[in-house]
């Protein structure tokens, strides 16, 4: 298991920052623009520690050589279930950096976005750009 789907897993979302390339570059399902470096993705990364409840990982599939994973998982949003993978890849050091987040159903991925929404507006920062 690679430390960054343990640190998920856990919830542990520093541990997850700290597993970040500095040129990290995020792709949201829910933003039309990548978020680029890893000051501009931790505070995603945390507000969704916040937003999903009861993450299991269904699945995780692998590249052969060990650098892209697929993370399948399922969670709440309030009261809808969201499907989703976590795409990553890992550069040379092992550090993610690629992310791309993909999430379904449409009215859970709604429900995701008005979370995460409230989540920065609480902290003064706009996502909707």
């Amino acid at each position: 298991m690679h430390p960054f789907r343990a640190a998920l897993e856990t919830t542990d979302m520093d541990a997850a920052v700290a597993l970040l390339a500095d040129d990290v570059v995020f792709r949201s399902p829910v933003v039309f623009k990548a978020f680029e470096g890893r000051e501009a993705v931790a505070p995603i990364l945390r507000a969704v520690g916040q937003v999903l409840e009861d993450v299991v990982f269904v699945r995780d599939i692998v590249s052969e050589d060990g650098v892209d994973h697929s993370l399948l998982f399922h969670a709440h949003v309030g009261d809808k279930k969201i499907e989703g993978s976590n795409f990553f890849h890992v550069d040379e050091s092992g550090a993610v950096s690629e992310l791309v987040v993909m999430v379904r159903p449409f009215t859970a991925t709604l429900a995701l976005r008005e979370a995460m929404i409230a989540q920065f507006a609480a902290a003064g920062i706009n996502i909707t750009a």
